[in-house]
């Protein structure tokens, strides 16, 4: 270890070594002259040199002023296993070896190697201050491939601009030396490096602190870094946006936040594995801060059967379709039919507009909806525009808590910094003291806040199935599902909204508002169920498009939301994935594909050694036609099959194998 990262005993004193628990990873911190910065090793190459970390900041009447050379270091190694409700598995280990750096009195900064990947954070426990910039930067030995996703708002490149976004674009793929410098890069990000090493960037802990993007050097050519930037906290907000719902940011101020007595900055991740072991990656979850609720039995996750991608456009029933009553009524019908635990009303049961949610339209009656629900043993979760919730958020959570509705889905958020990031944090925490779910969105990718409050179940964050309405064959939606499982959702949890049951092959599709369909074939879509992680997932389309196929429906209504055990079997980054989960003694194996056509091979014991002779096998894979008509598909139950499972899936397909032992 010294030897590789060139360490001196005449160093010592201003260099330090910390090791991963297998040895594995090595990072090398150095402190020079008040200044800090890093390498990391990874089986003995470099992945990042001479990254630096700084802090600028003022407390009480104290001069702006950076951080100080170290004044000493504490050492620990941390084994423990924490549970994690709600997730891709019942529990995970947190086990790293850990150094801490003294730099003043009040201000350290805590350092964790882990066999996963590399992270470090600031903590402050001095008195109140302002934050004007944190240093954060990403040096790189290569000009490596780096696949990143752009704030989305118009191309900007001002920047005040560019701090508002609703986290929903594709990834680009290009070298380091190639990414617009005047373009900003939201988290997750994905480095290619050598020997099949990926490296994904992102971060955790972020409460009551602005979100990090990433944005290259603007010198041409390689230059070896990307720096991170963080939006100014917001002097002057006025009302306005969608609908009158959000809050328009129209002065600045010069410094990113305002720190109480006591703040833990966020950890800043670097994930480090193969493709595979990356798609397992469990730091952001890890490196959330414990449970605030005690009690988390009331917390229920589960399906949605949701109205507003099918546009509340149900067909062979006696009244008009809209948002009313009686349309209601049939989704809660549905749900309750097929075991579906809640149902969504989207935007538009409140008056729009009017950014109060007691405003709620003639046509629905709240509370006999919700008692009609109870009644057939489904929930209610209602839409909320971000400044109508936030405006009287203590009110609306008593109010509809006490009604007996289950939860919110909080929208239109478009911001993190400061104010926005603490807004989650009230939201979780009331939403909590009334036992509500919480599903964020026009949000932020997750980080760490679904451990602190499991109430919060599901984030958007993620160019999801609703794009499909507007978005065409330009967007390849295809690679981009098989790009997030390794990127977007290293950082936790997202609401996709699969479940589409119209669906398009490459010479087919088309956007549609009305009647939505999804590029890719059925068995593409039933797959993402397994191979996407969402506590709190739709069923998207129309009641009357699933009852077409009860069977289907049926299947696709009883795959779990949370699990005991994930694996990742196989899979390329925007390639294909095919993914294993199993609830209890069930395991689910799910596979997805861009538009090229592929078989892959499952052989069982890779799934799991224990399962025994006795079992079946229910399979649903592309039809014979499903390259022509993406709804094209077979199903089909196989018993004790030993032989390892050759399957092929379409261009845009999937397939999935439901697995029931004895």
């Amino acid at each position: 270890m010294v030897l590789t990262l060139g360490l001196s005993a005449g160093a010592k004193e201003k260099e330090w070594a910390l090791a991963s628990p297998n040895g594995r990873l090595v990072a090398r911190i150095v402190n020079d002259e008040g200044c800090i910065y890093y390498f990391v090793a990874y089986d003995g190459d470099y992945l990042i040199t001479a990254a630096s970390i700084g802090l600028r900041y003022t407390t009480g009447n104290n001069a702006e002023q950076w951080h100080t050379a170290a004044k000493k270091v504490s050492r620990r190694t941390i084994d423990e296993t924490i549970a994690s409700p709600f997730s891709r598995q019942t529990s995970m280990r947190n086990h790293c070896n850990e150094m801490t750096m003294y730099l003043k009195k009040d201000l350290s900064i805590v350092f964790r190697a882990y066999n996963e990947g590399f992270a470090y954070r600031f903590v402050w426990e001095g008195k109140p201050g302002k934050v004007f910039e944190e240093k954060v930067d990403y040096s790189f030995p290569h000009n490596w491939l780096v696949t990143v996703s752009y704030v989305s708002q118009f191309d900007s490149t001002d920047r005040t601009i560019q701090y508002c976004s609703s986290f929903e674009s594709q990834y680009k793929t290009m070298r380091l030396e190639e990414l617009d410098p005047q373009r900003l890069c939201f988290l997750p990000i994905m480095v290619h490096c050598d020997n099949g090493i990926k490296m994904c960037i992102t971060e955790s802990s972020l409460c009551d602190y602005p979100g990090l993007y990433l944005y290259k050097n603007p010198r041409p050519g390689f230059a070896g870094t990307i720096y991170g930037e963080h939006a100014p906290l917001p002097r002057r907000v006025e009302q306005g946006g969608h609908n009158n719902l959000q809050l328009i940011v129209k002065e600045r101020e010069n410094y990113i936040a305002e720190m109480d007595r006591t703040k833990h900055f966020p950890w800043r991740i670097m994930m480090v594995g193969t493709a595979t072991e990356i798609a397992m990656n469990n730091l952001s979850y890890l490196l959330g801060e414990p449970s605030r609720v005690e009690d988390i039995s009331w917390i229920k996750p589960g399906k949605v059967a949701w109205d507003w991608w099918n546009n509340w456009n149900i067909s062979g029933v006696p009244f008009e379709a809209g948002i009313n009553n009686d349309t209601y009524k049939h989704y809660i019908d549905f749900a309750s039919k097929y075991g579906i635990e809640y149902v969504i009303l989207d935007e538009g049961w409140a008056i729009n507009g009017k950014a109060d949610l007691f405003q709620v339209v003639p046509e629905i009656d709240l509370p006999m909806l919700v008692n009609y629900a109870k009644e057939r043993n489904v929930g209610i979760i209602l839409w909320a525009g971000y400044y109508a919730f936030d405006r009287d958020m203590e009110h609306v959570c008593q109010h509809y808590s006490a009604m007996g509705v289950k939860g919110f889905k909080v929208d239109f958020m478009d911001r993190d910094d400061q104010i926005v990031t603490d807004f989650y944090r009230r939201t979780a925490e009331t939403c909590a003291r009334y036992h509500l779910v919480v599903d964020f969105h026009g949000a932020f990718k997750p980080a760490g806040l679904n451990r602190t409050f499991p109430n919060v179940l599901n984030f958007e964050g993620v160019f999801g199935l609703e794009q499909m309405r507007w978005a065409g064959l330009e967007w390849d939606q295809m690679r981009y599902d098989c790009e997030i499982p390794f990127i977007r959702q290293s950082a936790g949890p997202m609401d996709y909204t699969q479940g589409a049951m119209l669906n398009g092959c490459r010479n087919s599709f088309h956007p549609c508002w009305n009647e939505p369909m999804s590029q890719g074939t059925r068995c593409h879509q039933l797959a993402l169920y397994i191979v996407l992680e969402s506590p709190l997932n739709m069923l998207c389309d129309s009641p009357t498009n699933y009852e077409k196929e009860p069977d289907y429906t049926r299947f696709v209504a009883e795959i779990p939301t949370v699990w005991d055990e994930t694996r990742v079997l196989q899979g390329e980054v925007g390639e294909y994935i095919v993914t294993a989960r199993r609830k209890d003694n069930t395991w689910y194996v799910g596979g997805i594909t861009n538009w090229t056509a592929r078989d892959v091979e499952i052989a069982l014991p890779t799934v799991d050694q224990n399962i025994g002779s006795n079992y079946t096998i229910e399979l649903y894979t592309d039809g014979a036609n499903a390259h022509r008509r993406g709804s094209d598909y077979s199903h089909q139950t196989i018993s004790s099959h030993l032989a390892p499972l050759t399957l092929h899936l379409a261009p845009g397909g999937g397939f999935v194998a439901k697995i029931t032992t004895e």
